[in-house]
């Protein structure tokens, strides 16, 4: 029973309660808990934005880093909660249900903010799979890599194309994008948020290591000395850093969709800041240690991404395994992301043309010892297009740290901070100019200044990089 189907069903059988097979709402009972919630925020959070933050840190110096680091963590906490409140309207317990980000803008704020949050929302999580997609061929062509050092001594360069490892990456996408909705999709985000700790690990274990045998902490206060750049990079890498760490941080953009897989009592209000504060809290220490213990590694050299820029050759097997990870836990990712932009799209579609057979109709499939699966010939078509533009994006802009830099400056201030903001001061009647409005409005220009300085370092670094690039030559 799809969710139309069941809504149809829920208007003959009333349950103002729920019942044991359906929610309030007449659809399916949902069976999220706080463990299964924290699993998909570590799975979109723990992403290949942890593998940049060396470099961010190195940018930042032993200062700023790790303080940029915790405020965004605070942030990211305190603004999840505002929006975790916007999930029912009204009520808390009992209110309407807002399935999706756009849901909430649009019960709470309505009007050209809702069009405004759904460009910006779709956008990014258009941009994170192009991220993402980048950040598994790196790690796929990491894995040859290490293994082809250990077989020459370091005596090859053992330089190698991207696209084919895309591609690869892709196909693999367009078979999973086919899993019907996203509560289908708890045991991908368990499988990937068990990756993300694995490689995490293996960076922390590596810098660890490579300290040990330096016998001293490297890096400064201050982070890269002018010398090694010149002054108008150092001010420019050092924005791009904030965008970088902004985006290991961003997952907002699906928290209402995380939120909706949510069994109640208690109301998922409460259950989702328990996630947010069990998976904010881990991230948080993994980020610290990652990026510091591969700071004090490499100092001014740290690689801008940790496992696959190759500071590290050895022990080979070890990066092998953490490439590994990355990109199960990327696949994983990938679809905890896409997931509510493929839901807007069928919706948009089904609303556009109502009882088309297209569009609506499923064919069963049957699969022994399992549930028949549903295949819908709108569905196969639409989702392999995306995942084939979204792999050809990656093929012509193969840039890892100037792209992360730049989604997580983009989403960061609207997404994370603006929408929150304004959702909760409407939500909650927070009177204008009243002490809590102004301080919730210095809060929100402030982040949206960060926001902007670290779209420009993100750009400048984009455009560096196309002066030496050639469409579709990407050698590593």
């Amino acid at each position: 029973m799809n969710h139309n189907q069941q809504a149809a069903f829920a208007v003959d059988m009333p349950q103002p309660g729920g019942s044991k097979c359906f929610d309030d709402d007449g659809r399916i009972k949902r069976t999220g808990s706080v463990w299964t919630a924290s699993a998909h925020i570590i799975t979109a959070v723990i992403g290949s934005g942890v593998l940049s933050l060396a470099w961010a840190t190195a940018q930042l110096g032993w200062l700023a880093g790790p303080v940029v680091m915790l405020l965004f963590s605070v942030v990211t906490y305190f603004t999840s909660t505002l929006l975790a409140a916007c999930y029912r309207s009204g009520d808390p317990i009992s209110g309407k249900r807002n399935y999706t980000y756009m849901d909430a803008v649009r019960s709470n704020l309505g009007g050209v903010k809702v069009k405004l949050c759904g460009i910006v929302q779709y956008l990014n999580l258009f941009g994170v799979a192009i991220g993402y997609t980048i950040a598994s061929a790196i790690s796929m062509m990491a894995i040859k890599r290490s293994n082809c050092f250990h077989k020459s001594g370091g005596k090859d360069p053992c330089h190698m194309n991207s696209n084919p490892y895309m591609i690869a990456f892709g196909l693999v996408q367009i078979i999973f994008s086919q899993i019907p909705d996203f509560d289908q999709l708890w045991w991908l985000s368990i499988l990937a948020a068990v990756m993300s700790f694995t490689y995490s690990s293996a960076g922390l274990a590596l810098g660890i290591a490579q300290v040990v045998a330096n016998g001293k902490v490297k890096g400064s206060l201050t982070g890269i000395s002018i010398g090694a750049v010149t002054e108008t990079q150092k001010i420019w890498r050092s924005f791009q850093a904030l965008g970088d760490i902004a985006f290991a941080y961003s997952y907002s953009i699906i928290l209402i969709e995380i939120q909706d897989t949510v069994k109640s009592p208690p109301s998922e209000e409460k259950t989702m800041k328990k996630a947010t504060l069990v998976s904010v809290g881990v991230t948080t220490m993994f980020y610290m240690l990652c990026g510091c213990m591969g700071y004090a590694a490499f100092g001014d050299m740290s690689p801008g991404n940790l496992l696959t820029g190759f500071g590290f050759y050895n022990p080979y097997w070890l990066l092998d395994i953490a490439n590994a990870a990355i990109v199960v836990h990327l696949i994983g990712a990938y679809q905890v992301y896409c997931q509510p932009l493929f839901a807007f799209i069928e919706k948009q579609a089904s609303i556009r043309f109502p009882g088309n057979k297209f569009i609506a109709k499923d064919i069963k499939i049957p699969i022994p010892g399992f549930k028949p699966f549903r295949l819908n010939f709108f569905r196969l078509i639409w989702r392999t297009v995306f995942v084939m533009i979204t792999t050809l994006i990656s093929m012509l802009l193969p840039f890892f740290n100037d792209v992360v830099g730049l989604l997580g400056a983009l989403g960061f201030w609207p997404l994370t901070v603006y929408f929150p903001v304004e959702m909760y001061i409407e939500q909650k009647k927070i009177a204008r100019w009243s002490t809590q409005w102004v301080c919730l409005q210095v809060f929100s220009s402030a982040c949206l200044v960060v926001s902007i300085a670290a779209a420009a370092g993100s750009i400048a670094g984009v455009v560096l990089d196309l002066k030496s690039y050639k469409p579709f030559r990407s050698d590593y």
